[in-house]
């Protein structure tokens, strides 16, 4: 069977609705889809495990009444699927296999994608650039010495470079919206309690998962056929009024919009990036909606500093957790006992980088695990409930404003290597407070927030524009996307890297 000869033409939907009608079949659209990779990946290096004869073999046994029946994606390498590779980008699990399939990645099945492979994410996602020691750097399809964002930089790439319509993500602090800007791509956090944790691999507090899109409709039908908590979730959103779908197809009331283009520590961001926000700002004007330059007065320190204490937590989490799972567990539990947790952590990631022949953990990681370390409980819960009050504060805001406007990133996608894990931790941070200053506000706030691709640099990269929304309200946030992209659209901009593929 040959490939889809008008793959790049349509979305998931799309593609999904000639599957149903009998004018594609499962196979050949992922033999387009495998092509595509096949031609372009060793420059942009977003896929880093193939499972492309197995996903032809499960394409002839697809559910005849997925809703996404045929459409090709990729999951990111975070994602724990039964006997699958995933590595988390680390060195030390880079030959790990999942030992259970997420009750996400079951629905992503039901769904009818058929999986190709998984996607590269920087260590544990926990940098804004994709350039894992494991994998090397994933390069942004419009510019390939530019970061393609993360930690989903290898599922926005993917997107961006045609491979697929729509491929799976997660945002922790920006992690889906960060690479959306960077490579041209749609990209919606979902609110808190919307999507399955089930098992509990990690906390429900700042992490959601879903997908980056070509289009806003993707984006809508993908979180009504995944969305959903699971009995025992820390968190259930409240139901939507109806499809999400639906509300994509809507233009929206006329709305009240507050907006920015200084991040909560005062700084100006980017002139491009302010730029694509007073466009945005004017196109917003023109569709019927009031505009009001004002940010809620909110500590930008206060929340640097206390996110940077809930994220260190983080890892510190994953060291508890995952060593235990990628090493022999009699040995850790006799070193643990003779040495104590954080120094059988460094004694086990010895032995793992003698035996790779890197070092097993990056330099990020490691901080983060000693600052976790060296903060007790109690300074923890301080940082948490510094996180609340500001997350009251925004609340507080969006309820004389329906939406908050504001630059994704701090400037336009970064050079590969800009955010140098050999700097000093204080000039590290610094310019990771920089990059992404917007964005972790709706992950600790449980915010649903969205960046949309209508603004590019006179340079060709894309600068996405970021939208707040109330809690639980993805479908306002949805309708305007689809208005926006109506009004601007951006499907048929194609990256260089595509346009001479």
């Amino acid at each position: 069977m040959e490939a889809f000869p008008d793959y790049d033409r349509y979305d998931a939907v799309g593609l999904a609705d000639l599957v149903a009608r009998g004018d594609a079949h499962p196979v050949e659209l992922a033999l387009a889809a495998i092509a595509r990779v096949e031609a372009t990946d060793g420059a942009v290096n977003a896929v880093v495990s193939r499972r492309f004869e197995r996903a032809l073999e499960e394409a002839d046994r697809l559910a005849a009444d997925a809703p996404f029946r045929g459409v090709p994606t990729f999951i990111k390498d975070l994602v724990l699927e039964a006997d699958e590779p995933v590595t988390f980008g680390s060195v030390f699990f880079r030959a790990y296999r999942g030992p259970y399939t997420t009750e996400f990645a079951s629905r992503i099945r039901r769904a009818g994608f058929i999986r190709l492979g998984r996607t590269n994410t920087p260590e544990f996602g926990l940098l804004p650039t994709t350039e894992p020691a494991l994998h090397g750097p994933t390069r942004n399809p419009w510019d390939l010495g530019r970061s393609a964002g993360g930690s989903s930089g290898g599922a926005a790439a993917a997107v961006a470079a045609r491979y697929v319509p729509l491929a799976q993500g997660s945002d922790g602090g920006g992690s889906i919206r960060i690479p959306a800007s960077a490579c041209g791509v749609f990209g919606l956090k979902p609110s808190r309690g919307r999507m399955p944790r089930r098992p509990a691999a990690t906390s429900d507090y700042l992490s959601v998962e879903l997908a980056l899109s070509r289009s806003v409709r993707d984006s809508a039908a993908f979180l009504d056929a995944v969305a959903g908590a699971t009995p025992g979730d820390q968190y259930q959103a409240p139901p939507p009024a109806g499809p999400f779908r639906e509300a994509a197809t809507r233009d929206p009331r006329p709305l009240r919009i507050a907006f920015t283009t200084v991040d909560f520590r005062g700084a100006p961001v980017h002139p491009q990036c302010r730029q694509a926000i007073l466009d945005t700002a004017g196109l917003l004007e023109s569709l019927g909606h009031e505009l009001v330059e004002e940010r809620p007065a909110i500590d930008g320190e206060a929340l640097a500093t206390a996110f940077l204490d809930v994220w260190a937590s983080l890892a510190g989490a994953m060291f508890e957790l995952l060593v235990d799972a990628g090493a022999e567990h009699r040995s850790v539990r006799v070193l643990r006992s003779l040495l104590g947790d954080w120094r059988a952590v460094k004694v086990i990631a010895a032995a793992e980088s003698r035996r790779a022949g890197r070092p097993a953990f990056e330099p990020f990681t490691w901080a983060l695990g000693d600052r976790s370390r060296r903060r007790t409980p109690g300074m923890l819960q301080t940082s948490i409930v510094r996180l609340q009050t500001i997350a009251q504060t925004a609340a507080d805001f969006l309820e004389h404003h329906d939406l908050f406007l504001s630059p994704v990133l701090g400037s336009p996608p970064l050079p590969i290597g800009a955010i140098d894990q050999s700097q000093s931790w204080d000039e590290l941070t610094e310019k990771l407070f920089e990059y992404v200053a917007f964005t972790p506000l709706a992950n600790f706030a449980g915010l649903p927030a969205m960046s949309v691709p209508l603004s590019w640099t006179d340079e060709g990269l894309p600068v996405g524009s970021h939208f707040l929304g109330r809690y639980g309200d993805e479908a306002l946030l949805l309708s305007l996307a689809g208005q926006l992209e109506r009004a601007r659209p951006w499907a048929e901009r194609i990256p260089p890297l595509v346009a001479t593929r």
